[in-house]
């Protein structure tokens, strides 16, 4: 499988790892230099753009956010004119769900799917794995 994993803290980036460590094709972002810098080092392709990102994969594409739910719109709006019919969208974090609702029709008009997944596991998710809240 390819995907994007947007945001490389703590656990996008263990995430990224364990499914790289897993024969997946992943490509991480972050805004941060040195979350990026952490990421490549563990052995996954890093991209400083969500644009150049969704240009590596092939499409339809899958794209994982793992950011702080106060910043799922802006992320949206900056990945949405980069998104393709039949792309998969999935976020990660502990969004309200109404919010991922108004999300989810918004992107449907686009015919993306919007998926809101909470994720849980922490840290130890890279060792234990994730428990995946659909």
């Amino acid at each position: 499988m390819d995907i994007a994993m947007i945001g490389l803290g703590r656990m996008g980036a263990n995430m990224a790892e364990r499914l790289h460590r897993g024969g997946h094709h992943v490509i991480g972002v972050d805004p941060g230099e040195a979350a990026r810098t952490a990421a490549a080092e563990r052995g996954f392709e890093v991209s400083a753009s969500i644009a150049e990102t969704l240009a590596a994969l092939p499409v339809p594409r899958v794209v994982w956010l793992m950011v702080p739910a106060g910043v799922v719109d802006q992320t949206l709006a900056s990945l949405s004119p980069h998104l393709s019919e039949g792309d998969v969208v999935i976020d990660g974090g502990n969004s309200y769900y109404k919010d991922s609702m108004r999300r989810s029709e918004q992107l449907q008009g686009e015919d993306v799917t919007y998926i809101d997944c909470g994720t849980s596991g922490g840290v130890w998710g890279l060792q234990e794995g994730y428990s995946l809240m659909i």
